[in-house]
């Protein structure tokens, strides 16, 4: 018997035990927390309009979020305007320029849209064709619940990747502008609203990160949010 369980009446013993254990959890608590908040990812989107900051959900959208931080890494969204704004739906971008250029993609990505994750106001969504895999660099942000744009059974729907944690009214200011008089783009505001730049960021900071890799990409046509 060691000296503490000695020392003390055999009522006490499991009251101590209780303790270290408790004492043992919390720091267990304390270091899964800080690599769960070091390994977060999270991404700033710097607008004309002011600054959206993301959390990206990559066990659930692993493939998606992975394409997402490719381009992001590449700089592939600075300067890409937002040319698909619809109040009381959503806002979509990051695959057009100012002058409404195509910019040439990656490979499409698979869809991950039955990972159980809703089209809720405020999530991040990757546009696609009707068909599913085809989904590439142009994401949207939901305004509203979009129930009907979720997986249902026999019916893939448009992949849920990440969510807003700072800078929704940013998104709603958006909405507030008015349309242009493009006719291929008739719900893109009038005066375009860029991504000035798109970059990681530490969960607790602002400090750029990523290697920057660029891979050989392929052009395809401009994604828009379909309906089956």
């Amino acid at each position: 018997m060691d000296r503490v369980q000695m020392m003390l009446p055999n009522n006490n013993i499991f009251s101590v035990t209780q303790l270290l254990a408790k004492k043992i959890l919390i720091s267990f608590a304390f270091i899964a927390a800080f690599f769960t908040q070091a390994n977060a990812e999270t991404v700033k989107i710097e607008t004309d309009l002011g600054e959206i900051t993301v959390n990206l959900f990559s066990e659930q959208a692993p493939a998606t979020v992975e394409n997402f931080l490719t381009y992001v890494d590449d700089g592939f969204y600075n300067g890409t305007i937002f040319h698909r704004v619809i109040p009381g739906f959503m806002v979509q971008g990051g695959g057009l320029t100012f002058d409404f250029t195509e910019k040439e993609t990656r490979e499409p990505v698979v869809n991950e849209s039955h990972n159980g994750l809703r089209n809720a106001r405020g999530t991040l969504a990757m546009a696609r064709y009707s068909d599913p895999n085809s989904a590439t660099a142009q994401f949207f942000i939901n305004l509203v619940n979009n129930p009907h744009l979720d997986n249902y059974p026999g019916r893939p729907g448009y992949t849920v990747f990440g969510e807003v944690i700072s800078g929704m009214e940013v998104v709603d200011e958006i909405v507030t502008r008015p349309p242009g008089n493009t006719r291929r783009y008739p719900n893109a505001p009038s005066e375009p609203i860029r991504i000035l730049k798109a970059y990681r960021i530490e969960a607790t900071g602002d400090n750029q990160t990523g290697d920057n890799q660029k891979e050989e990409s392929k052009k395809v046509e401009v994604k828009t949010v379909q309906f089956d």
